[in-house]
């Protein structure tokens, strides 16, 4: 099949590699650009563990000036890309829920069901849902710490514009609701979105989908669970 992977570098590299591994034709465009926060701020401490919902977060934290305070600390991620990330920034020992914020929320409260002491989230600054206020309602206290920003890049490349145009492109693979609206608003201003909502459309979750449901999509696919393994079970499916 003929992609479009549109998430963030470095991961969308190292998508593209894997499924042209397994024989598709690729292109890369990510629409947003991940920043770290230099200055994030968070308290003094002491905290009970770390939380990650973002392999983003790992590798912004990995340069901060508090990283080594932080590492000895438990960390407890969304999926096992995330523990990957934040074994390599030095967390341990690490633990993954290996499904969504729901299961994260599930293994943390049942690790740390009576923790004295706060957890520290370190988030991104856009969030879907509010993960403290979901731990706080289970009796644990977390503080979020925003150590990672992600910036819309607004524009398709030339060579981009031009294959969704012809339609030498097959499908396009979301990865979050933010870079699937950046997505429809770069295909709005190339004046393309008539072209681009015929296309099919495969996101990691249904709330990935929604942005592209909402601009009229008319070929969406949400993964069975939001994993990248269950995305390419759509690819081979389509």
């Amino acid at each position: 099949m003929r992609l479009l992977v549109t998430r963030p570098e470095p991961d969308s590299e190292r998508t593209a590699a894997l499924l042209r591994a397994r024989g598709h034709d690729v292109m890369v465009l990510p629409l947003l650009r991940i920043e770290a926060v230099g200055q994030a701020q968070f308290g003094p401490g002491p905290w009970a563990a770390v939380l990650l919902t973002s392999a983003n977060a790992a590798r912004a934290i990995a340069s901060h000036r508090r990283h080594k305070e932080l590492i000895g600390l438990p960390a407890y991620t969304v999926g096992a890309r995330t523990r990957t990330a934040a074994m390599a920034a030095g967390f341990a020992p690490v633990l993954s829920a290996d499904g969504d914020v729901d299961d994260l929320i599930a293994l943390v409260a049942a690790q740390l069901p009576a923790a004295n002491l706060p957890l520290l989230y370190l988030a991104g600054s856009d969030r879907a849902g509010d993960l403290a206020a979901s731990l706080q309602s289970r009796g644990l206290q977390a503080e979020t710490a925003v150590v990672y920003r992600s910036v819309m890049v607004a524009d398709l490349r030339p060579e981009i514009r031009a294959a969704l145009e012809a339609g030498r492109i097959d499908a396009v693979l979301h990865y979050s609701a933010r870079a699937a609206a950046a997505f429809m608003a770069a295909a709005l201003t190339a004046g393309i979105k008539d072209s681009v909502i015929r296309i099919k459309h495969l996101c990691l979750s249904s709330q990935v989908a929604a942005p592209l449901v909402d601009a009229g999509a008319e070929a969406v696919m949400a993964a069975s669970e939001p994993t990248e393994a269950a995305l390419f079970e759509c690819v081979g499916r389509t």
